[in-house]
C-alpha cells in the first residue's frame, strides 16, 4: 500500500509520538526515518518523566513497537523531496526510488548542531562536550566544568551552567566581553581564560583538559558548548513553507506552517524542544492533524451524499 492518511517523516519522538496518536486514531500512518537520530552519540536521555535514564535507542525501539502495533508502517529510508501533488494531498519520494502518497504530511526532521572549528570537539560530543545543561548537568555536576564561547549568548549559557558547579571557567576570545558580561561572572565566581582554544585534552578516553594556544592546560572534566542549531528543513522550504528572518519555520497552532496539509513538529521548528518536549509537539500536531482530516471526511461524505452517492 503506498497511499496514506498522513506520511510523517522523522522517526524520532516527535514523528513516532504524532504517529501513534494517529495510529490509534485508526488512520493509515506511515512514518519514513533515515536512521540518524541526532541524540545517538548520547548514553542516556534525561528529564522524560518514568523514562530518565534511558538509552535513546532504546525509547525509539519502543516507539516503533507502540506503533505498528496499531498497524502503522515503519520505514528506513530518507525522504528526499514532498511534491503537492493536488488538493490536500501530496507525494514523497524517497532515496529507494519509492513514492508514497498521503492526503496530509508531518516533518519531524530533527536539527543538526553546527560546533565550533575546534579539534576535538566533534569526537567527544555527547559525550563530556555537552550542550545543553538540563539535558547533562546533573551527571556532571559539581565537577570542573568549562564553557566554549560561541556567540554573546554564551555569557547567559555560561551563568546557567553555574547553577551544577561551583567551578565553571569561560573560554572566550579576548576584547569581546564588555563590562557588564565581566562583572556578571566575576560576581558569580566564574573564571575567564581570555586565550584562544587549541584542542582538548584526552586521557584514558575522558576529558580532562582544555588546551590553549599559548600552550597552558586548563583541567576541566566537561566542556559545555551552545552549538548553532541548523534545522533539517529542505523538504519543507522546498514545498515552499514559510521561514522567519532567523530561518526557523512560522508555524501556526499545533505546529501548522503556512502551507495547508504540512505541518512540523520537534526541533526542525524548535531549536529548545527536548526529548520530552517534542513528543508532546508531535502529540499536539496529531490531533490537529486528524480534526482536520475529519473536516475533510464530512465534506466528501456531504458530496458524495448531495451527489446520490449510496455507500
Amino acid at each position: 500500500m503506498n497511499n496514506y492518511d498522513v506520511v510523517v517523516v522523522g522517526g524520532g519522538a516527535a514523528g513516532l509520538s504524532a504517529a501513534l496518536v494517529l495510529t490509534r486514531a485508526r488512520r493509515r500512518v506511515l512514518v519514513v526515518d533515515s536512521g540518524t537520530p541526532r541524540n545517538a552519540p548520547a548514553a542516556h536521555l534525561q528529564g522524560f518523566l518514568s523514562r530518565d535514564g534511558m538509552p535513546p535507542a532504546d525509547l525509539l525501539d519502543a516507539g516503533r513497537r507502540e506503533v505498528e502495533g496499531y498497524g502503522g508502517v515503519i520505514r528506513q529510508v530518507t525522504a528526499t523531496d514532498v511534491v503537492a501533488f493536488r488538493s490536500a494531498s501530496f507525494q514523497v519520494l524517497l532515496a529507494d526510488g519509492d513514492r508514497v502518497s498521503g492526503r496530509r504530511v508531518l516533518v519531524a526532521t530533527g536539527l543538526r548542531d553546527e560546533l565550533p572549528d575546534v579539534p576535538g570537539l566533534l569526537e567527544r560530543w555527547a559525550r563530556d562536550v555537552l550542550h545543553c545543561p538540563y539535558c547533562h548537568g546533573w551527571e556532571v555536576r559539581t565537577r570542573q566544568l568549562g564553557v566554549l564561547w560561541n556567540g554573546p549568548d554564551s555569557v547567559r549559557y555560561a551563568q546557567t551552567v553555574r547553577q551544577w558547579a561551583d567551578d565553571v571557567v569561560l573560554f572566550v576570545p579576548p576584547g569581546v566581553l564588555t563590562n557588564a558580561d565581566r562583572g556578571h561572572l566575576v560576581a558569580r565566581a566564574i573564571g575567564i581564560v581570555e586565550v584562544p582554544v587549541a584542542g582538548l585534552v584526552v586521557e584514558d578516553d575522558q576529558l580532562t583538559g582544555v588546551e590553549l594556544t599559548d600552550g597552558h592546560i586548563v583541567p576541566r572534566a566537561a566542556l559545555f558548548v551552545p552549538p548553532r542549531f541548523v534545522p533539517h528543513h529542505g523538504l519543507l522550504t522546498r514545498l515552499g513553507c514559510q521561514v522567519d528572518e532567523q530561518g526557523w519555520m512560522v508555524v501556526g497552532p499545533f505546529g501548522a506552517t503556512s502551507v495547508p496539509g504540512v505541518w512540523v513538529a520537534g526541533n526542525v521548528a524548535n531549536p529548545r524542544a527536548q526529548v520530552i518536549t517534542a513528543a508532546g509537539e508531535g502529540s499536539a500536531a496529531a490531533i490537529a492533524i486528524n480534526a482536520d482530516l475529519v473536516e475533510e471526511d464530512v465534506r466528501d461524505a456531504v458530496h458524495d451524499f448531495n451527489q446520490g452517492f449510496v455507500p
